[in-house]
């Protein structure tokens, strides 16, 4: 008898709902090894390669390529290789229940796979064991209760990973599984004469393509080629063709382009930014003269840039005014003893904004390297969820295009945003002197249901006064 398995919209991030199903790299009833990539789920911000985890097959693939579904969405079934007949594939499809039931999206709403067989003769019945404390004010599901029984897991020692810290089934797993201890087997090759580390998708790109992975430069860990890889070398090797022909579009004709997911993503959070949060703004003009002095006085290329100095200056005024260093959840207000400050990115797919931890405890030098290698992989869809998700303030700079000064839209659930223009020459009052500067004007965005403007006001005088002060940073 076939050993059938949900195979369902996984979740990265605590903030992801909902994933496209891309591409499926598998077809159904071909068998599949460990480590081949089944499919291509795009979130908002990337796109992720889904591994096989052990061998078998796609029973039955329910969900469609290009399609939305929500966390824990039943896409497919798994068998772990043997026949399974269409009833016992029916039967399992039909007693899935979706994430939205309650029980999380991680598979709790499927029985657990050991649950006690019931008795059939009286006498019989096998005395159920007491059920594990739950410590008060612990949210657990039943489905997670049940296994921590079963496996005699303590429920306050697992650390719950789903909303406000809810404890699902695989929390209990994780945390009733061994240690991993290393097997010490001597001295051996990292890997086999000839042999390349390279994923299943590179493989079957690179012999599409008729290329030899031996001399592909790999970016992934140990030097394994990924798809990027590949593709790099196809596009180095493509012979240069003439530009497309501009299609010149028929008077009074509209050119319709759905959406992808990302924007269809952006459009829905800043939608209900703009409609649900009460923004506040906080103008404030500040003389740059000599922070671009500064700047001009370190050689090479890899002198920070204006948007590093301004992040580095808002992180430490998100010190000294840590109101404004907050995420709102309802009726919830976490403020952050760090600055984990998003700096928004343009890519071609959209906005992406990675995230610089801790900036208030990183050097300029740091923040600086650190925004070069976000940025890169941000355009190059390289960031992994944990980089883009969360976050305690936000920074957007159009300064690059020409923009003076604009007003930005709140980056839920965090609870402002600074948007920043370009330096312009503008007449300052210099002790009484009128001097033409560099000047900047930033805009401060705020939640009025968390940030008082009071709050908003200390905040743009700190990072004024170390903007103009740049010695300090």
């Amino acid at each position: 008898m076939a050993r059938l398995t949900p195979f369902t919209m996984p979740k990265w991030g605590i903030e992801m709902a909902e994933g496209t199903v891309a591409e499926w790299m598998v077809a159904e009833n071909a068998p599949f090894t460990r480590g081949t990539v089944l499919t291509l789920i795009e979130t908002d911000k990337i796109t992720n390669e889904v591994e096989a985890e052990r061998d078998g097959r796609f029973v039955r693939i329910v969900a469609q390529a290009g399609q939305t579904y929500p966390v824990g969405a039943l896409l497919a079934v798994l068998s772990d290789g043997d026949e399974a007949s269409a009833a016992e594939i029916d039967a399992l499809i039909a007693g899935f229940r979706p994430s939205d039931a309650g029980f999380g999206p991680d598979g709790d709403n499927v029985p657990p796979a050991h649950a006690p067989a019931t008795a059939d003769a009286p006498g019989d019945t096998p005395v159920a064991a007491a059920p594990p404390p739950v410590p008060e004010g612990l949210s657990v599901s039943p489905v997670a209760l049940a296994e921590a029984q079963r496996l005699g897991v303590d429920l306050a020692t697992v650390t719950g990973t789903g909303r406000k810290g809810r404890i699902f089934a695989q929390d209990v797993h994780q945390a009733a599984r061994p240690e991993a201890e290393p097997v010490l087997t001597g001295v051996f090759p990292a890997t086999r004469p000839g042999t390349v580390l390279s994923t299943p998708i590179a493989r079957r790109l690179a012999l599409l393509h008729d290329l030899d992975l031996a001399a592909i430069t790999g970016t992934g860990a140990r030097g394994k080629v990924r798809r990027d890889d590949v593709l790099a070398v196809v596009a180095q090797n493509a012979p240069a063709t003439a530009p497309p022909a501009v299609d010149v579009p028929v008077a009074g004709s509209v050119a319709i382009v759905p959406m992808s997911s990302m924007r269809r993503t952006i459009a829905r959070r800043l939608t209900e930014s703009k409609q649900q949060i009460p923004h506040f703004y906080i103008r404030r003009r500040v003389r740059a003269d000599r922070l671009l002095a500064l700047r001009a006085t370190m050689a090479g290329n890899n002198r920070p840039s204006v948007n590093d100095y301004i992040v580095r200056a808002a992180a430490l005024a998100l010190m000294e005014v840590p109101a404004l260093n907050v995420q709102v959840h309802g009726d919830a207000i976490h403020q952050f003893a760090a600055a984990d400050i998003s700096v928004a990115v343009a890519t071609e797919r959209g906005l992406v904004t990675p995230i610089v931890f801790g900036a208030d405890t990183l050097s300029l030098e740091q923040i600086s390297t650190t925004m070069a290698s976000l940025a890169q992989r941000a355009r190059s869809g390289k960031l992994t969820a944990e980089e883009f998700t969360g976050g305690s303030f936000s920074i957007s700079n159009l300064g690059g295009f020409g923009v003076e000064q604009f007003d930005a839209i709140i980056n839920p659930p965090q609870g402002a945003i600074l948007a920043v223009g370009t330096a312009r020459p503008e007449p300052v009052d210099d002790d009484g002197a009128i001097r033409i500067v560099p000047v900047l004007h930033l805009s401060l965005s705020c939640d009025h249901r968390a940030i008082d403007g009071a709050d908003g006001g200390r905040f743009m005088a700190a990072l004024a006064a170390l903007i103009e002060q740049p010695h300090l940073l």
